[in-house]
């Protein structure tokens, strides 16, 4: 099983536009975004298509063409980007019913998904407590 990196390449592109815009350029294209995520340009197209429909970005047409923050790094969150990715539960129970006469397969759903819940909770907690500007200041601590 893998690990989904959309959130880690959508943060990736916002983060790259944030400082791309603060060091005094109005828009990013494509190309520029997938060269820093080393990946497609449709990759990013795709993604930012996304997180433009949650209104974290626009795209500019014509002469100067690319993709502008509709934000500023400080006000938005991890949490705001998953929620804009529509990203499904991290976890979930059985894709088939377990036996219900089995107390393990009966009882294993509500327990289960309990756990799940909390788990969801916490994870949207710590989200919602790192701004994209945490994650840039971050960057340039460590570079």
């Amino acid at each position: 099983m893998s690990a989904n990196s959309r959130l880690t390449i959508a943060a990736h592109a916002l983060v790259w536009i944030g400082l791309y815009q603060r060091r005094g350029h109005e828009v990013a294209t494509s190309e520029q975004i997938a060269t820093s995520v080393n990946t497609n340009p449709v990759v990013i197209r795709r993604l930012l298509g996304e997180l433009r429909g949650a209104d974290l970005v626009s795209a500019r047409r014509g002469t100067g063409a690319g993709w502008v923050l509709r934000k500023n790094l400080v006000e938005l969150t991890l949490l705001d980007v998953y929620r804009a990715l529509g990203s499904e539960p991290v976890f979930a129970l059985h894709p088939a019913q377990p036996d219900p006469d089995c107390v393990v397969g009966h009882g294993i759903g509500p327990v289960i998904a309990g756990a799940y819940q909390n788990v969801e909770a916490a994870m949207h907690r710590e989200l919602a407590g790192i701004t994209l500007e945490d994650v840039l200041r971050d960057i340039l601590k460590a570079t």
